[in-house]
């Protein structure tokens, strides 16, 4: 098979899983084909099967803003036309349906039938799909794509409460690579981190507001004070700087590191003894997904894919949003060494549901089910 994939090159979620996605198609004999503005961050080209198409923009002074729609959109009908793909497997409503659609009309000019795939992944429906500006373009490119899935069945619910969808959607959760995310026996970084061996505390995101990264650190800072602890902030994005600001007024900065973007993740992730996860809007929760196959139990907001994800009392346990006092002590009980070797274990059994091994074939034949009514 021959797949064309749309993604954002970044390090948020929707990206990694269609990043992930692909190679693993790769792995399997297809020829996948990235096209996006950038390279994908986690993309690699050990694979023959893999290849990546760049979708440059031209700023002409007429435009205030670069067109990347249409310059998306032109090279998808060059990638289908000149590599004969079978699919496009577009990740986001907006704009890479959107494109996707366009392209898609050009190319039935040419006598040439595409199926567009679309993946909704969260903000592009409880976020960006609130504003009116958007919103229409965003509910035509749902019907009109020719199959539709969602990674959660939180999502599928808010897309069909906020929407009017007259298609299907099939809920096929986002994945875990079992080889790469995995406990290690070597504690490399957890002795460098936690010297005197405290417990280790992680979160991963954008550092986005609806993340309520600020309840991380209050969450610490309470743990912290019970149990001599280290937390390891991982990411980078526009609260950065305020959520630093407030790490040295609450806690210490010495108990506080800052990581930033880095590929290795799992290496940090290897040795963590908790993840936080109390985002307010959390259509999936890779982040957290990621963090149990480490054996890592996760504290969480009970919004969104998490509560589908985590099962509460088990491998972690999911809170109202903005209760750090439970949260607090919800980790206290998980940190107890009565309790943290059963809450590891049990992360683990609970992330392998969702192996990659488990999930990607559910894309390959969802792929074949579109293919087939639609030639």
């Amino acid at each position: 098979m021959k797949i064309g994939i749309v993604c954002y090159p970044t390090y948020g979620g929707s990206g990694v899983v269609a990043t992930e996605l692909g190679k693993e198609l790769s792995n399997k004999g297809n020829k996948v084909h990235f096209i996006s503005y950038a390279v994908p961050a986690r993309l690699n080209f050990h694979n023959e099967n893999l290849f990546y198409h760049e979708v440059g923009v031209k700023n002409y002074p007429l435009f205030e803003f670069p067109p990347y729609e249409l310059s998306l959109t032109s090279k998808l009908v060059e990638i289908v036309q000149y590599e004969k793909l079978d699919v496009l497997h577009v990740h986001y409503a907006i704009p890479h349906a959107s494109s996707a659609l366009l392209a898609k009309k050009i190319l039935s000019s040419y006598g040439v039938n595409i199926p567009i795939i679309t993946t909704l992944h969260g903000t592009d429906i409880t976020l960006i799909g609130n504003d009116p500006s958007v919103k229409p373009v965003i509910n035509y490119s749902i019907n009109e794509s020719d199959g539709v899935t969602a990674v959660s069945e939180s999502l599928k619910k808010d897309t069909l409460d906020n929407f009017d969808i007259s298609v299907n959607i099939q809920v096929i959760p986002n994945f875990i690579n079992l080889k790469r995310f995995k406990k290690s026996s070597e504690n490399k970084f957890k002795n460098k981190i936690c010297e005197n061996d405290e417990k280790l505390i992680l979160h991963t995101s954008n550092f986005r507001k609806v993340k309520r990264i600020q309840d991380v650190i209050n969450v610490f800072c309470k743990i912290n004070k019970n149990i001599p602890s280290k937390l390891v902030m991982i990411g980078d994005g526009p609260e950065r700087p305020n959520i630093e600001s407030l790490a040295r007024a609450t806690c210490s900065l010495k108990d506080v590191t800052f990581l930033g973007n880095i590929d290795n993740v799992e290496d940090v992730l290897s040795n963590g003894d908790l993840f936080l996860l109390p985002s307010e809007k959390e259509s999936f929760g890779l982040s957290a997904l990621e963090a149990m196959s480490s054996s890592i139990p996760v504290v969480s907001s009970n919004i969104g894919g998490l509560p589908e994800l985590i099962v509460s009392g088990k491998s972690g346990f999911c809170c109202n949003v903005g209760d750090i006092n439970e949260m607090a002590k919800k980790s206290l009980f998980i940190l107890d060494e009565i309790n943290l070797k059963t809450f590891k274990e049990n992360a683990l059994i609970r992330a392998k549901n969702y192996s990659i091994e488990n999930i990607v074939p559910e894309y390959v034949k969802f792929y074949n089910k579109i293919i087939d009514e639609k030639t």
